[in-house]
C-alpha cells in the first residue's frame, strides 16, 4: 500500500492544481481584459460568425505586451494588447488578425482550451509522481529526468493541438470568404513578431510546429479541397 502513496499524492496534487489554475486564469483574464471594439476587425469577425451561423463573435483584449492569442477554458477568445498594437501599426493586417481569431475558435470548438488546463494539471501530477519514483533509484538526477520526459509529452500534445486548430481555422476562413493566404502570411511573420527584446523567441513558440510545416499542412488541405 505504501508504494502507491506517491501516486495518490500526485493525483491529489494534480486535482488541486487544476482547480487553482482555472480560478487563477479566470481571475487574471477578468481583471486584465476588455471587449475589443474595432470596426474593421468586427466586420471580419462578423464574417466568421456568419460562416458559423452565430450572431456574433466576441473578442477580448488581454492587457499584456507579448504577441499572442489565446482561448480561455470558458470559451472566450483573447488577443493580447501587444498583438493588437501590431495590427494598429500595420505590421499585421485585419485578415491576418482574423486568422488568429479563427485559430483560437478552433481551440474552443475542438475542446483544446479546457483539455489543456486539465493536461497542465495532469502533467504536473505526472512530473511529481515520476520525480518521486525516479529519485529513489537515481538520486540527484531523477527530478531532472522526470521534468524532461514530461516536457517532451507536453510539447507533443501542444503541436497536435496547433495542427488541428490550424485546420479548423483554414476551413473557417475559406467558408467566410477570407481564404488561407492571411493565415500563411502571418505564420511567416510570427517568429519576428514574437521575439523579445533579447532576440529570443518566447517559450510558447517553441512548443508550436515549425512555420514551414504548418504552411505545408494547410497547402495540403487546399490541394484536397481543390480536387
Amino acid at each position: 500500500m505504501l508504494k502507491f502513496i506517491p501516486i495518490l499524492l500526485a493525483l491529489i496534487y494534480g486535482y488541486v492544481m487544476f482547480r487553482f489554475s482555472v480560478w487563477r486564469t479566470s481571475r487574471e483574464l477578468n481583471e486584465k481584459s476588455t471587449e475589443l471594439a474595432d470596426p474593421k476587425l468586427k466586420a471580419l469577425t462578423d464574417r466568421l460568425a456568419a460562416a458559423l451561423d452565430l450572431e456574433r463573435i466576441r473578442v477580448h483584449i488581454y492587457e499584456i505586451d507579448p504577441v499572442n492569442g489565446l482561448a480561455a477554458p470558458d470559451g472566450r477568445i483573447f488577443i493580447t494588447r501587444g498583438f493588437y498594437a501590431k495590427f494598429q501599426s500595420g505590421d499585421v493586417s485585419g485578415e491576418e488578425m482574423a486568422s488568429v481569431i479563427a485559430h483560437e475558435l478552433g481551440h474552443v470548438a475542438l475542446g483544446h482550451s479546457r483539455r489543456r488546463m486539465i493536461d497542465f494539471s495532469g502533467q504536473n501530477a505526472l512530473r511529481t509522481a515520476l520525480a518521486m519514483v525516479l529519485s529513489r533509484f537515481l538520486p540527484g538526477i531523477g527530478v531532472m529526468i522526470a521534468g524532461a520526459l514530461t516536457s517532451l509529452l507536453t510539447a507533443r500534445l501542444s503541436r497536435r493541438d496547433e495542427y488541428e486548430a490550424d485546420e479548423y481555422a483554414a476551413a473557417l476562413l475559406v467558408k467566410a470568404g477570407i481564404g488561407t493566404d492571411p493565415q500563411k502570411s502571418l505564420f511567416r511573420k510570427l517568429e519576428a513578431l514574437t521575439k523579445s527584446n533579447s532576440g529570443a523567441a518566447p517559450a510558447w513558440l517553441m512548443s508550436h510546429p515549425k512555420t514551414d510545416e504548418r504552411i505545408a499542412a494547410i497547402e495540403k488541405l487546399e490541394g484536397r479541397w481543390g480536387s
